[in-house]
């Protein structure tokens, strides 16, 4: 043999030691890719998720006050507004939203009511209220219509 190819020899790695380097590097891209594909991953599913959850205030509805015979004897008048959102605007017919829902529901959950509640509950019925409005008025598809309501007169009797 000659000298050169002796040479060639002594600075070529073996075949074992090639194939565990290449191994090594690419486990480390693999890894690599892998981290950015979960970032990414994450990054397009739930930060979208959380923007379009939250919906935009539209202009607010006020309904007539209505007067409820209390079921422990007594009225209330009581007369709300509704917040709507954006998307009540832009759907259904005509745009905006109409009260005769939220209405029945003011009437259903104050006529059950006792004096006492409607005077030392208040924030509670309202926020019970609040809750069945919105769901009464969010759609098929989820889009709410409603997001939430304000007393604009509340008098016992």
């Amino acid at each position: 043999m000659s000298t050169k190819t002796k040479a060639k020899e002594k600075d070529a790695p073996a075949d074992g030691e090639e194939a565990k380097g290449g191994r090594k590097k690419l486990f480390l891209v693999l890894a690599v890719l892998l981290v950015v594909a979960g970032a990414a991953a994450y990054f397009f599913l739930f930060t979208g998720e959380a923007e379009a959850e939250e919906p935009v205030a539209g202009e607010v509805v006020a309904l007539e006050p209505v007067t409820v015979n209390l079921a422990g004897g007594g009225y209330l008048k009581i007369g709300i507004s509704l917040q709507t959102t954006e998307d009540a605007a832009s759907g259904g017919h005509g745009g905006g939203v109409d009260g005769s829902k939220a209405l029945d529901l003011v009437i259903s959950t104050y006529s059950q009511a006792q004096p006492a509640d409607v005077t030392g509950a208040r924030e509670a019925l309202k926020e019970s209220l609040e809750h069945q409005i919105v769901e009464a008025y969010t759609d098929e598809e989820g889009v709410e219509m409603v997001m939430g309501i304000y007393f604009t007169e509340y008098v016992t009797q």
